[in-house]
């Protein structure tokens, strides 16, 4: 019997396996794209594309991940003056003077962050000839590879684009089969400052990044950007041809190719970013020694060898999960006709599938170990000043990007983002105690490349409800406990995340204070981006006390306790958390049913606000759950209705994993239909909200990815759960998902789970134990405990 269950199991995964590797796979168009959000994107942690697919002209849209504006900042000299205001701020709120603690909080406050900027464009210009027929645009996610290809006269054109990871460059391949040859010339442009030239065989450009971008929301203001070359990042992008039977010419600011069936051609982009110490302009690295050294490591490489030690690396982490949701037959669609046909009401599981699998490819491609993690768009961004200045967001958006990681075994892509924390405390040491006379490290709401850790708001302008909020530390920290509660890595928890967490804890003890009931609370307080209305009208946005800084204090504060239980240190500091925990302020269940937003039952300014902060505890926290702590579960569900499933792409992703957590599959997989509601001028219905773009990117609007990663995490809760001391299969499934299997999700404790259902039913169950240990499978009313050794694998029948 054994042996027929492996048979069995092993063809659902052969099944999943070999679905994922023909069309389930593959976003695909039957024209160019004409504008970003029809582009499809390449990347590999540091260098990203956007193809446009043209037939005339081709359009290659270029980032670098370290092109950013400014430069590094001096933490101790921003408004040293603002601790002054924390003792007067309290007083005011604790005498319910909410409009005074509104006014003081401006006076807390620093500038703005700097912005992720877009290097710039390679053009390809095309000398054809006749009509252009059977066009297919398509980006195949499993092998990270572009391909546009279309017919004139008798000659066939593709174009093959990857960029590779191992090689640190981009590829092109150019073929003509037929009896006409390949004619185009190629020239860059960006709207930076910048400079392009013929120099060593290769077309280059040069150019330099501002020095500061104002945020696009404060609109057309007089220097919302600032050039100095002297003190700017600067950066270089080489165009070589590699191999080609045509015949190459370089002139001026052009390469030009002609009478060639094959041209291959690497690109390759570099910056002087020398670390967040370093000026960029005066002691930056040499871009053109990077960016030359790039290509010299390639230069006598044939394509096809390019080629696979592509594949072979992006595989490596693709090909660990597989999902597959049935509904194979609309495949054959294109991308636009799919999800037409999905916002007006036709069921398209594959197309859920290939949303997943999407957000797992978006992350290999924009967060890979020793760069930077993925920001608000990634690493895909054309504007010089970009929506919220394409930065880190650390009030939902930069942490939603890496929800879904774990589960999705790609744990690699997740060390940017702790990296990035251990960048971030340093400079947030020294705003903890200029800001709040804190130890620790603290970050608020917005930073970016450089490591800002200060409130935003250019000194007094920004609402404290968004710019005063100081536990973007505390949330960041808690994924530091997730990854290690996912691995098992112990050197991890020892040498990074503890350091970090104890740090953040340290912040949050000395922040805490007590209210008149002797409850311990946070004052100032902020319920990020939302505002409230008192029992006497006020419409505020200072307070004391907020459910959602307290619930990310409680999760940083159990995380903690188990990190230092586990590396057994730190007794002193231990005892301090156990006595504030037991002092803070508890939830409370408002009159309405839902979980108090507020200290006070007061309601909301806006009762639909796209922002579930006050939710935390229930996810991504979990000091509420469905089994410990049923009636805040109940609240919480509460809130949910009240906050409606509408919203914004990301607002709707939280909706997704929320609603999972609360194992309501149908009201999951509804904010699912919302998020993937076709937005675009090819959608056939139109949508004033968020959904998603023709390329699947999210739209808030405009595009953020957080809303593909949070996406992603939503499907895998819905389908998968560790949270509670056990691993739970299908908590959230919905009826519309009756068949489907899943390979390679992860679960806490670093277990590895293959399963396939039918009808509803859950019919096999592979779990492979990486690091040992007693776990519990749960699945409806049964639990099933197993008492693992390392490397070996379990079957499960329920």
């Amino acid at each position: 019997m054994m042996r027929v269950f492996f048979i069995a199991l092993l063809v659902s995964v052969y099944t999943v396996a070999t679905a994922q590797e023909n069309n389930a796979l593959k976003l695909w168009y039957t024209k160019p794209a004409t504008q970003f959000e029809e582009a499809l994107p390449l990347g590999n942690g540091r260098l990203g594309a956007m193809v446009y697919g043209g037939v005339d002209k081709e359009r290659i849209s270029l980032n670098e991940a370290t092109l950013w504006s400014g430069g590094p900042i001096d933490a101790a000299k921003v408004n040293p003056d603002a601790k002054h205001y924390l003792k007067p701020i309290r007083e005011a709120l604790f005498d319910e003077d909410y409009k005074k603690a509104d006014s003081l909080a401006h006076f807390m406050q620093g500038p703005y962050s700097e912005a992720f900027m877009p290097l710039g464009n390679l053009f390809f210009d095309f000398d054809n000839k006749g009509n252009m027929s059977d066009y297919c645009r398509e980006l195949d996610i499993q092998q990270a590879i572009s391909k546009v290809s279309y017919r004139i006269g008798e000659t066939r054109y593709t174009r093959e684009t990857f960029v590779s990871h191992p090689q640190q460059v981009i590829i092109f391949r150019l073929t003509a089969q037929g009896k006409d040859k390949l004619n185009f010339s190629c020239h860059f442009d960006s709207k930076l400052l910048s400079r392009s030239s013929v120099k060593q065989g290769m077309l280059q450009m040069k150019g330099w990044a501002p020095v500061h971008t104002e945020p696009n929301y404060r609109g057309n203001i007089a220097n919302a950007v600032v050039n100095d070359t002297a003190n700017a990042m600067r950066f270089v992008s080489m165009l070589k041809v590699l191999k080609t039977d045509g015949r190459q010419k370089l002139l001026d600011s052009t390469l030009s190719v002609s009478g060639a069936t094959e041209v291959v051609l690497a690109l390759s982009m570099a910056t002087s970013y020398n670390g967040i110490d370093k000026n960029p302009g005066k002691e930056g690295k040499s871009e053109d020694s990077l960016a030359a050294g790039y290509l010299a490591k390639i230069t006598n490489t044939d394509y096809q060898s390019l080629k696979n030690t592509h594949y072979a690396d992006f595989r490596k982490y693709f090909n660990r999960v597989s999902l597959a949701l049935g509904d194979s037959e609309n495949e054959k669609l294109s991308t636009v006709d799919r999800l037409n046909r999905f916002a007006a009401g036709h069921t398209d599981n594959s197309l859920i599938a290939l949303f997943y699998q999407f957000s797992r490819y978006l992350l290999i491609s924009s967060s890979r170990e020793g760069g930077l993690p993925a920001n608000l768009q990634g690493i895909w961004n054309e504007s010089v000043r970009p929506p919220w200045s394409s930065n880190y967001t650390t009030n939902i958006n930069a942490e939603m990007n890496y929800w879904g990681v774990e589960t999705a075994d790609l744990p690699e892509m997740h060390r940017p983002l702790f990296d990035f924390i251990a960048r971030l405390a340093k400079p947030g040491h020294i705003t903890a105690q200029n800001f709040y006379n804190a130890s620790g490290w603290v970050c608020h709401h917005n930073s970016n490349m450089w490591a800002m850790t200060n409130p935003v708001g250019d000194s007094g302008e920004g609402d404290p409800c968004w710019a005063n909020w100081p536990m973007g530390g505390v949330w960041l920290s808690t994924h530091l406990w997730e990854h290690y509660a996912f691995t098992k890595d112990e050197a991890f928890l020892r040498d990074q995340a503890y350091p970090l967490m104890k740090g953040a804890v340290q912040f949050c003890l000395d922040f805490l204070t007590a209210d008149k009931k002797g409850y311990l609370v946070t004052a100032p307080s902020t319920s990020p981006e939302n505002v409230y209305i008192t029992d006497k009208g006020y419409v505020g946005q200072t307070l004391y006390g907020s459910t959602a800084d307290l619930a990310m204090i409680r999760e940083l504060f159990v995380d903690y306790l188990k990190s230092a239980a586990a590396l057994n240190i730190d007794k002193e500091i231990q005892t301090q958390v156990k006595k504030a925990l037991v002092r803070m302020y508890p939830y409370r269940i408002g009159k309405a049913g839902n979980l108090q937003e507020w200290y006070h039952d007061w309601a909301d300014n806006e009762p639909h606000h796209r922002h579930l902060s006050h939710l935390f505890a229930a996810y991504p926290g979990y000091t509420i759950t469905t089994a410990e702590t049923p009636q805040l579960a109940d609240a919480v569900r509460k809130s949910l209705q009240l906050r409606t499933n509408e919203g914004t792409g990301w607002a709707i992703t939280w909706r997704i994993n929320l609603w999972a957590r609360m194992q309501n599959g149908e009201r999951a997989y509804d904010a699912v239909k919302k998020l993937m509601r076709f937005v675009g001028q090819d959608a056939a219905i139109k949508y004033g909200g968020g959904g998603v773009y023709a390329n699947l990117f999210g739209a808030h609007p405009p595009f953020q990815i957080d809303g593909n990663f949070g996406g992603g995490a939503g499907i895998s809760e819905m389908l998968l759960q560790s949270h509670q001391g056990y691993i739970e299969l299908l908590p959230a499934l919905p009826k519309e998902w009756q068949t489907g299997a899943v390979k390679g999700f992860v679960a806490r404790g670093n277990f590895v789970l293959d399963y396939a259902w039918e009808k509803g039913q859950l019919k096999k169950v592979k779990l492979l134990s990486r690091k040992g240990g007693t776990c519990k499978v749960k699945y409806k009313d049964q639990v099933k405990t197993l008492r693992t050794q390392v490397g070996k694998s379990y079957e499960l029948k329920f």
